[in-house]
């Protein structure tokens, strides 16, 4: 099986990538390596799946030297011919499209960013998969998409229509969009809404690598609502295996769906919604007790109020994958935090 993924430089990507060559699929990862965080790390990523930097040219083709069935791209979601062309000439069978423009607070000082990635860059994936007719497309959502909802655990069922970010905008229009082609062309699509993942090779915006690396550095770190936050810290091995359980199973389309009582997470078309979380909350004031714990050091906090744009606890309610995929994650705070610091100080030399 040929399976492209976008935002192959990023967290998500990078380890999807990894799993999917340690299982002998073809793929073909792309990415823009933009400047949003350092674009090393994104290099660095690269180089563990064998795309050298110094190969690598915007639009043309870089051959893995560690993987012989990896082909990597540069190039921009917003290039419509150039995304067109290349599903055209690889044809790859399933899709996975995590590349975003992603963060809650960037989107409020840059949002024609999220609307160039995330609105123009995903009709740009869908036109082509459809054009091509792809197996199985998956993307990525988020749970930025609850919003305003304060019943908890979130729900795939529940009604998401009050969204507090323009990310979060951007992430329940992917969804419409995506609904929209599955009716209209047949198209089987399943939407992924990830819950705060953390782990190796994450993302420096992310609360457990700005903790770590200011703790290291002596500096204050800021915590939000005054600590009163609660997140559903999903470990990157356990959000993979759901990935990966979920390539290999398109949703049909003959589902018994009632129209006059819609439920959000389906249709009689071939559309799914599921969320991928631990389902477990962890309040952040624990959370920064483990790292502290890790490291052998103590954390300086600066509580503030809350920022524009977060929700006070995340909590995802998995029973579908659970029910349709036997999905369960396995890695627990303590095991996940101590994974993240030991690649840290091995990648720092910290």
């Amino acid at each position: 099986m040929k399976v492209l993924v976008t935002g192959a430089a990023g967290f998500i990507g990078f380890h999807l990538v990894m799993k999917l060559l340690e299982r002998g699929e073809t793929v073909v990862g792309i990415d823009n390596i933009n400047d949003y965080y350092d674009p090393e790390l994104k290099y660095s990523r690269l180089s563990e799946s064998g795309i050298l930097k110094s190969n690598i040219r915007p639009r043309e083709k870089t051959e893995s030297e560690k993987y012989p069935q990896y082909t990597f791209i540069k190039i921009d979601l917003e290039d419509k011919s150039g995304i067109m062309n290349l599903l055209q000439v690889e044809k790859p069978d399933r899709v996975c499209h995590l590349a975003a423009q992603a963060g809650v607070r960037y989107s409020l000082t840059n949002p024609h960013a999220y609307i160039d990635s995330n609105i123009v860059g995903f009709i740009n994936i869908l036109e082509a998969c459809k054009e091509i007719k792809v197996e199985h497309l998956l993307y990525a959502s988020s749970s930025s998409v609850y919003g305003l909802n304060s019943k908890m655990p979130f729900s795939v069922h529940d009604n998401v229509d009050h969204p507090i970010s323009l990310y979060a905008a951007t992430k329940k229009s992917n969804e419409l969009m995506a609904h929209a082609y599955s009716y209209l062309y047949g198209l089987p699509v399943t939407g992924l809404r990830f819950f705060t993942v953390y782990g190796p090779y994450g993302r420096p915006d992310m609360a457990l690598f700005k903790f770590t690396k200011a703790i290291l550095e002596d500096r204050t770190i800021d915590v939000y609502n005054h600590g009163e936050m609660e997140r559903d810290f999903t470990y990157i091995d356990d959000i993979i295996e759901g990935v990966i359980r979920l390539i290999y199973r398109p949703p049909d389309k003959d589902r018994e769906w009632d129209s006059k009582v819609p439920d959000p997470s389906w249709s009689v078309a071939p559309y799914k919604l599921y969320n991928i979380g631990n389902s477990n909350p962890v309040k952040l004031l624990d959370f920064i007790s483990a790292i502290e714990k890790e490291l052998g050091k103590k954390a300086s906090m600066n509580l503030l109020p809350i920022q524009p744009g977060d929700v006070p606890k995340t909590w995802s309610d998995i029973k579908d994958l659970e029910k349709d995929l036997n999905y369960r994650p396995s890695i627990d705070i303590s095991t996940g935090v101590k994974r993240f610091i030991l690649w840290y100080r091995k990648y720092y030399n910290r």
